[in-house]
């Protein structure tokens, strides 16, 4: 028995390890993202209106950091449990039944987002054979959506991270590894 706590905790250590580091790269990616298209935006608009310059490449910039933005992004909204739900069915079971459900979803939604994942590699590849490129920043288009692959792996990992955390973690049921699912009487 005491070999099994150790190796729970071991393991649990180590799903914490990942899921912090894949936290910390989210939110330096979402943070720098956002920041450099509103920079980007109020930078062209004061060159649009103060200098009657616009900056060429304006655009196609705040289309790429839109994507990265995305796509960083549904992997941050799965560890924070803030993805939409249907949950009238879940709302309904019993909490055992919930924990049981949850397990499914996760795993369930981890395997699309590992298909989505394989799918938007073949998209990429087939870009990067088309050649084409942006006609201002004249870079690949394919540098372009590079984010979708790596939004839909890490969103994958999330919520197999969070089917892990349910299956470990006995008394309660989590909507992701961060989340606690929690009801909360009304007054």
């Amino acid at each position: 028995m005491d070999y099994y706590r150790k190796a729970s905790k071991t393991f649990q250590n180590l799903l914490d390890l990942v899921d912090n580091s894949l936290s910390k790269i989210e939110s330096i990616l979402l943070g720098t993202g956002v920041l450099l298209m509103a920079a980007n935006t109020i930078i062209n608009v004061i060159g649009r209106f103060v200098f009657d310059h616009s900056f060429f490449f304006s655009g196609e910039l705040n289309r790429i950091l839109i994507v990265l933005i995305t796509f960083a992004g549904i992997g941050y909204a799965a560890r924070k449990g803030r993805h939409i739900r249907m949950s009238a069915l879940y709302d309904a079971l019993p909490k055992k039944l919930r924990k049981v459900f949850m397990i499914f979803i996760t795993l369930c939604t981890s395997i699309v987002m590992f298909g989505l994942f394989y799918f938007s590699l073949g998209y990429i590849d087939k870009l990067m054979d088309s050649g084409r490129i942006l006609p201002a920043l004249q870079i690949p288009v394919y540098i372009t959506y590079v984010w979708v692959p790596v939004g839909f792996f890490v969103t994958g990992v999330q919520y197999f991270l969070t089917a892990i955390k349910n299956l470990i973690q006995k008394d309660d049921v989590y909507l992701s590894t961060e989340v606690i699912d929690e009801y909360h009487d009304v007054d």
